[in-house]
């Protein structure tokens, strides 16, 4: 499951950075009831990518912020208690490295659940079916 994690650059000092990945990575897994299953840990990752801040914008003004994207199958952040706890605790997380610099309202995220068949995990295109027999091996 890529995450993608785009911050303004000078908001979150960089020995944090890899935090917030790491951080975000075990919050995914955690509210999924996937915490150290060896299917789905290493095949969650995440690209950080820090922006200058004339490159971040709201309303189409500068602006400092963060934003999460998760990429998943159709099943994962599906329901309503999972997607407000974890993206409750993906914003505690960032506000916190960002120690405060980063204001909760301008910590965006979002899902988006990818085509059904579009899993790539060592080299084999799975669909949600497949995709939770192989995590449910792990």
């Amino acid at each position: 499951m890529p995450i993608t994690v785009t911050l303004t650059e000078g908001t979150v000092p960089s020995q944090k950075r890899e935090k917030i990945v790491k951080e975000i990575t075990n919050a995914f897994l955690a509210h999924h009831g996937l915490g150290g299953n060896t299917v789905m840990t290493p095949n969650v990752t995440a690209q950080l990518h820090v922006q200058p801040k004339n490159e971040t914008f709201s309303a189409g003004e500068p602006i400092e912020g963060a934003w999460i994207e998760i990429k998943s199958p159709s099943f994962a952040l599906a329901d309503r208690k999972v997607q407000k706890n974890f993206f409750a605790e993906v914003t505690e997380i960032v506000h916190k490295h960002s120690e405060g610099r980063i204001p909760k309202k301008h910590i965006w995220t979002n899902s988006i659940h990818t085509v059904d068949g579009t899993w790539n995990m060592d080299g084999i295109a799975m669909t949600n079916e497949e995709l939770g027999e192989a995590i449910a091996k792990g």
